[in-house]
């Protein structure tokens, strides 16, 4: 039986469920983490770093959240603030100047929304990371394993690839948030993750993502061997394409496109 939208919202922020940290220790190996932004500080809700994936040096970055109270809080739940994008970035850079792909793990219900956020530029952040991603040369793949909600998970998901686990969602705004915009009424926000099309069903529907990784009855034993066996295939491929960035600009050029509806680009014909 299908799982209904704010079932999966409520599934994906367990404390229970894998992390973005998680992923990078069950796939990936010497990972060797990387702090700061060069700017203001270091931000605990991301964490990224250097690896190895089948003994190829590759750049990983992951929103984390945190399991128990204590990391949640230290992590602001996966929430970064504006050096954490700016880190994000700089790691990314980093990559580029040494032909590594860049690999990231995405899970937030959106940028911290606090005052010293918005002073430290927590909007020219995001719109940052949107700009310099969509010319990044080198490959880029953005995994959505828990939520994606507003421009803090989009900062990290501008990608050749981007993938959702099964249960994970991907919108514009939280349930919650939209609700209260709408209707004033946060109590809603069953109704608003309706409304908001966020699973990813719905974002493979609409062009949005490229691939679904299943996750019913299966391990997360299983679940990161299934990532890694796909991240493996795939970066072989997009190492291959003398034209990323070309293509990664019309794949996002084509979201909401009128021939964009079943997550397929429809057979063109001539006649």
């Amino acid at each position: 039986m299908s799982t209904g939208a704010y079932e999966k919202v409520k599934l994906v922020r367990s404390s229970k469920r894998q992390t973005g940290k998680d992923f990078i220790d069950g796939i990936f190996g010497d990972f060797f983490e990387l702090h700061g932004d060069r700017r203001y500080a270091d931000d605990p809700a991301i964490v990224g770093g250097i690896a190895t994936l089948d003994g190829d040096p590759v750049t990983v970055i992951a929103i984390e959240k945190g399991h128990t109270a204590r990391e949640r809080a230290h992590r602001t739940s996966g929430a970064p603030n504006p050096e954490g994008y700016r880190k994000a970035l700089r790691l990314m850079k980093q990559a580029e100047k040494f032909h590594r792909p860049v690999i990231t793990f995405i899970d937030t219900s959106g940028a911290y929304c606090g005052i010293g956020a918005e002073e430290r530029g927590q909007g020219q952040a995001i719109a940052e990371n949107l700009m310099e991603m969509m010319t990044l040369k080198t490959p880029i793949i953005a995994v959505l394993v828990g939520e994606g909600e507003s421009g803090g998970a989009l900062a990290l998901a501008v990608a050749d690839r981007v993938w959702m686990l099964e249960n994970s969602v991907y919108s514009v705004i939280s349930p919650e948030g939209c609700a209260s915009i709408l209707w004033r009424d946060a109590s809603r926000a069953a109704d608003a993750a309706e409304c908001l099309c966020l699973t990813a069903e719905d974002a493979l529907a609409g062009g949005i993502i490229d691939e679904i990784i299943p996750e019913e009855g299966l391990s997360s034993e299983e679940i990161l061997s299934s990532v890694k066996e796909k991240l493996s295939v795939t970066l072989a491929e997009l190492s291959e394409n003398e034209n990323l960035t070309e293509d990664r600009y019309m794949c996002f050029r084509k979201i909401g496109s009128p021939d964009v509806d079943t997550g397929t680009k429809q057979n063109e014909s001539e006649e």
